[in-house]
């Protein structure tokens, strides 16, 4: 794309910034300093915007992962002793760093993943927001105080480090989620190797770099390290080496299952899992309708429908269905599609070729198995990987489209009569991440939010089912893994429970049985 006074920014000068003019390594650790390029793999990374190359990066080997996690390993030692406020401050300043240079690092966020500047800017400023919250939890990593059942003992438990996190993250939010579960991570006193997906290698550079100059400031260094493979061999070494003590995982379902097979063999190890979403919003005939179409228009099309929270399936009252897409319709007609490095680009392209045959695949199937593609549904003729958002309707819950995640801009409209019937489409499926509802009746929104309601890990009222709010916990259930990121008490996942008891009286049970 040639730079214009429309352009957001200029490729060649946020790459210059980050020093991703050039071949780089994808390999850091702080013993080291960045790997060689010599003979490494090379991951190209192509701008779904356009396909062009836009970096290239030396990828990580197998003699890169012994030298990273060692260095790791010896890390820790000296990082779960410094006191956790002091860790506190160290993620409060990468997230400074962060804020300091949004501009040009969502650039790199664009150019990776396809991004609109304006959620690339977001998901920086989640990553902000994440570190703030990390920086306030450190000072409240807290325990409790038990009483006792022998006189003059106290009892108390305690939260103390794991060893060494190993992180792997998707590509749709390379920044965020690498934030939610390293900050966390590295207050808890645990050193982190981020294997980012080698779909968006720059973000991850650009983000150490970073990272490198607070740890540089504090003297922190060593705590994060990045591992960047090309080839899932060199990859699965994190998730089987029993010196990495646990695997936080983002990703697709499937792969997911093979992290907890691999880590949970190895017994005291932990992983933690967040999965596929097949999220889905229950409209009933109360509604607020055009404010549930707006929330549904961004809970699909944004980041190209590729968030695990993007709403798959829209289960309306079947008096108010045909309204609801109609008013969808002039809603999605209002979206700009196209390159986001232009200004008025709300929604980008997919990220490679085969999400676009997905892409096509799925909403084939749906045709097939009997529903309609009443909006969009057509790869747009222009360079990149561009689609139209799709709005399926006649759709059944056994069809595939409905039971699986579509990760793709595409919405499936099902009906329903009463709200046992709405709850039992909403809850049939296996996955169970995002779930909302639209709706004024007092009594269906507390049914919903039940027992026997959503059983779901995030439920949304009157709103979109995307998003991630970073004071709350992050994650699902069923086949979404169960793992809980972000706020509330997520910290305690990265950390071991110790319950300790102290004889502080210098009588023992058996001082009436032995003479010393």
């Amino acid at each position: 794309m040639s730079e214009t006074n429309s352009t957001v920014f200029d490729t060649g000068k946020v790459l210059a910034e980050f020093g991703l003019d050039h071949v780089h390594s994808g390999t850091y650790a702080d013993s080291l300093g960045w790997g060689p390029v010599e003979d490494r793999p090379v991951i190209e990374a192509q701008c779904p915007a356009d396909g062009e190359t836009v970096g290239r990066v030396a990828a990580s080997d197998a003699r890169d992962y012994e030298a990273l996690v060692s260095a790791a390993v010896e890390t820790q030692q000296k990082w779960r002793m410094v006191p956790p406020p002091r860790r506190g401050e160290f993620v409060r300043r990468i997230g400074q760093l962060i804020e300091q240079h949004l501009d040009s690092l969502a650039g790199i966020v664009s150019l990776d993943t396809g991004k609109s500047t304006m959620e690339a800017k977001g998901e920086l400023r989640e990553a902000v927001d994440m570190s703030t919250l990390a920086a306030g939890q450190a000072r409240m990593l807290y325990g409790f105080t038990q009483q006792s059942q022998r006189a003059e003992h106290r009892m108390y438990d305690q939260w103390l480090p794991l060893g060494v996190v190993g992180l792997i993250s998707a590509y749709n939010f390379p920044a965020a989620v690498w934030a939610q579960n390293g900050f966390l991570s590295a207050i808890a006193g645990n050193t982190v190797i981020w294997k980012p997906s080698p779909k968006v290698p720059l973000t991850a550079i650009a983000v150490q770099k970073l990272v490198n100059r607070a740890a540089a400031e504090l003297g922190c260094e060593g705590v994060f390290s990045l591992f960047l493979p090309e080839d899932d061999a060199v990859a699965e070494r994190l998730v089987a080496d029993t010196r990495v003590a646990m695997i936080s995982f983002t990703g697709s379902t499937g792969v997911g299952r093979k992290v907890a097979d691999t880590v949970g063999s190895t017994l005291g190890r932990r992983y933690q899992l967040e999965c596929s979403g097949n999220n889905g919003c229950i409209v009933d005939e109360t509604a607020d309708l055009e404010l549930a179409a707006k929330a549904l228009t961004f809970g699909v099309v944004g980041t190209t429908g590729q968030r695990c929270t993007s709403t798959r399936r829209v289960i309306a009252h079947e008096s108010i269905a045909d309204e609801l897409v109609e008013l969808m319709k002039k809603s999605f007609d209002q979206i700009t599609i196209g390159d986001p490095r232009e200004r008025d680009t709300v929604v980008g392209p997919l990220i490679d070729r085969r999400a676009v045959r997905d892409y096509q695949d799925v909403l084939a199937g749906a045709e097939r198995e009997g529903a309609t593609v009443a909006y969009g549904g057509k790869v747009i003729d222009r360079p990149g990987l561009y689609v139209e958002p799709a709005i399926v309707t006649g759709v059944r819950p056994h069809f595939a489209i409905a039971r699986s995640e579509t990760f793709a801009p595409i919405v499936s409209v099902l009906t329903y009569r009463d709200l046992d019937e709405a709850i039992e489409i909403h809850n049939g499926v296996a996955q169970g991440l995002a779930s909302g509802m639209h709706s004024t009746n007092l009594t269906h929104i507390e049914t919903f939010l039940s027992a026997r309601g959503s059983d779901c890990g995030i439920v949304r009222i009157n709103m979109g089912t995307t998003g991630a709010d970073v004071g709350s916990a992050f994650g699902g259930e069923k086949e979404t893994g169960g793992g809980r990121t972000a706020g509330s008490d997520a910290w305690k996942g990265f950390m071991r429970r110790q319950s300790v008891c102290v004889n502080w009286g210098g009588t023992s049970a058996w001082d009436d049985r032995i003479d010393l």
